[in-house]
């Protein structure tokens, strides 16, 4: 709103000056900064309107200052004509980027909407919410990932955070997602299941990019929750006593696109899940946002917000808006969180 009155705010401001001071002053050119203004904020008709507006200004300022006996008044209205032109090609070519941009913000939001679709709010006995916050506030889609699929298996969920940034990272992301819906409802367990994403991985990505990630199988039937971590930081589980604690393998496999390097096997465990518990699992934007001073996002000491809202999509927006407070903005990386919840029946 502000910009929107700036040129004329300019302009009344110079033509005070000049009927104040007089015409020795020499501020008459000056009433070009009008459509000079507009150029950068309007569109190229606003910006032709002011430059009327100025040149117009401009010739009854410099008839009362009697100018026009000498070049003065006419160098001013050159002045105003030159930068009206000027800055009405600049609106042109702006508001051209600036529709380029919507429209590839627009096949960005469609991409994401294929990518990272909705997932279900509830699973069997489970309900869920997803988190994603971008490092950057024009970036719509990144290089993490999450998926939950309600399989003849048990509910089973990915959580991934994809070496890289860019076009490479969203297409490995893609393949790794589109390879896991599909691995979800075939294979028996998660041993085969990560060892099917991790093929999918080292053929298309040629050794190029490796996913962290963490698979987690609920078999409510047995309250059991069953992980398999590729390099990925461990999930964060809160009993429904409020108790907090991190499970981690015995050992971490390697990340899904490394399996040719060797190291250990991939080896499931588990915990029991049972009604009232919650499992928050996510990306290290999460766990390595800092604050001014440097310091980690302590998420052990504040998993409060999962304990303090019945709705699962609040107690998670509320843990998003604590990691944004405390990194004082944005983290320097995506950060995702996908929440499970085991209701009380």
């Amino acid at each position: 709103m502000v910009l929107e009155w700036l040129p004329a705010v300019v302009m009344v401001f110079v033509a005070v000056v000049d009927l104040t001071a007089g015409p020795g002053v020499g501020l008459l050119p000056l009433v070009s900064l009008g459509p000079a203004f507009a150029g950068l904020i309007g569109t190229w008709r606003r910006t032709a309107l002011i430059g009327v507006v100025a040149l117009l200004l401009c010739v009854g300022l410099g008839a009362y200052d009697g100018l026009f006996g000498a070049r003065r008044g006419y160098t001013a209205m050159a002045s105003v004509a030159g930068v009206t032109l000027a800055a009405g090609a600049a609106a042109v070519m702006r508001g051209r980027r600036e529709a380029e941009l919507a429209s590839v913000r627009s096949i960005a939001e469609v991409a994401q909407r294929v990518l990272l679709r909705p997932v279900p709010r509830a699973a069997g006995p489970l309900k869920v919410a997803v988190s994603y916050t971008s490092a950057h506030a024009e970036a719509r889609i990144g290089g993490d990932l999450y998926e939950v699929v309600a399989s003849p298996h048990g509910v089973r969920v990915i959580v991934g955070d994809v070496q890289g940034k860019g076009l490479a990272a969203v297409e490995t992301a893609a393949l790794v997602l589109g390879a896991f819906r599909e691995a979800a409802h075939d294979e028996p367990d998660l041993v085969a299941l990560a060892s099917r994403l991790e093929r999918g991985v080292a053929r298309e990505a040629n050794g190029e990019k490796f996913v962290t990630a963490v698979l987690a199988e609920v078999r409510a039937e047995e309250g059991l929750a069953v992980f398999l971590n590729c390099g990925h930081p461990a999930p964060m589980l809160v009993r429904g006593d409020g108790s907090v604690r991190f499970p981690k393998p015995a050992a971490y496999a390697l990340p899904l696109g490394l399996g040719a390097h060797g190291g250990e096997e991939p080896m499931p465990y588990h915990v029991a899940f049972v009604p009232g518990d919650q499992l928050l699992l996510y990306t290290d934007g999460v766990t390595e946002a800092r604050d001014g001073h440097g310091a980690f996002y302590p998420l052990e000491e504040r998993a409060g917000p999962l304990l303090g809202h019945s709705d699962p999509e609040a107690a998670l927006e509320a843990l998003r808006a604590d990691v944004v407070r405390h990194a004082g903005g944005p983290p320097h990386d995506d950060a995702a969180m996908l929440l499970l919840r085991y209701h009380r029946r």
